[in-house]
């Protein structure tokens, strides 16, 4: 296999990033209550919901191909118990943290009608934790790769649109919005 593994576990790992990246500024739009006649509310929750899952796609065979690369000895419970791995510890830990939080908001979104509202909302928060710790796990262990230039452009790229969006959902005031807060923290 060569450096194959080693390729698409890079490549799939910056593929991942992006659609992440695309996920957490959707979804900040989405919470936002962002509409308009092009794209309304619900097929901006649709396009969330599928680059979410495409994105986990992408995880997946950036996870399998580190595991079965032989050359940095990544075994699978390093990817689920955070730093306890001997290749990186710290920065494949930072990744096992951003997976574990991915696999929180995943499963409380599929149980979001028999866990409620307000348990679904409390993890899906979690996302905002989850892209800096992933962006940080791609960044710290690139290695040579993030000091390419067009690879920092894109983590760039990346923490500025989550930025837009974030501080555009905070600042954006919503009567429904507030009404449903309100609701949630009484």
């Amino acid at each position: 296999m060569g450096q194959s593994l080693w390729f698409a576990s890079r490549g799939t790992g910056l593929v991942t990033a992006l659609l992440l990246t695309a996920t957490t500024v959707l979804g900040a739009i989405h919470a936002g209550r962002v509409t308009s006649a092009r794209w309304p509310r619900f097929t901006l929750h649709a396009v969330h919901r599928n680059l979410s899952l495409l994105t986990l796609v992408f995880l997946a065979v950036h996870v399998a191909s580190a595991i079965i690369d032989p050359y940095a000895g990544i075994a699978w419970l390093d990817v689920v118990v955070p730093f306890v791995s001997t290749y990186h510890p710290f920065w494949l830990g930072m990744g096992a943290v951003a997976f574990d939080l991915i696999l929180a908001v995943v499963v409380t979104s599929l149980l979001r009608r028999r866990i409620g509202l307000w348990w679904w909302r409390a993890v899906h928060l979690s996302a905002y934790a989850l892209w800096p710790v992933a962006m940080l796990h791609g960044v710290g262990i690139g290695g040579a790769d993030t000091r390419l230039g067009w690879v920092l452009a894109l983590y760039l790229a990346c923490a500025a649109a989550v930025l837009v969006a974030v501080v555009r959902r905070l600042l954006v005031r919503d009567p429904d919005r507030d009404a449903r807060r309100r609701a949630w923290t009484s």
